[in-house]
């Protein structure tokens, strides 16, 4: 069943959910196993998916605990980064916006992530 209310917890199952499919995709996965593991339970990932579960439980419930830069990090793998890896992120990312999410909760998430991803891209001068 699709939750029509967003939690932390459903958030965590989105990052979580999210990354496994990053880490299985041709495109994307190599950039984010170079820099944080093949497999969520290796060192870095599990901070990783709290820091990325607080962003976006700051975005959508308004919590105080995410308190880093989401830019930042990207500006160190800049030349892995192209319009066609943010395209198959968002693709990513939607698909599993709809297995989680009622489909107006799922919208809300997929246009902030899109514009998300077109201010990393205009900083990053991507085009």
């Amino acid at each position: 069943m699709l939750a029509k209310e967003v939690t932390k917890e459903n958030l965590n199952t989105l990052v979580i959910k999210f990354y496994t499919k990053v880490l299985k995709d041709d495109l994307v996965g190599p950039i984010f196993i170079d820099i944080l593991g093949k497999n969520l339970k290796e060192d870095k990932w599990p901070a990783h998916i709290e820091l990325l579960t607080n962003f976006w439980a700051s975005l959508a419930l308004g919590e105080k605990k995410y308190n880093s830069s989401p830019f930042a990090p990207h500006i160190e793998f800049k030349e892995r980064l192209s319009v066609a890896a943010f395209e198959r992120w968002l693709q990513l990312f939607s698909q599993t916006l709809d297995t989680i999410f009622h489909p107006q909760i799922a919208e809300q998430f997929l246009a902030k992530s899109k514009t998300i991803a077109a201010n990393f891209m205009r900083n990053l001068q991507i085009t």
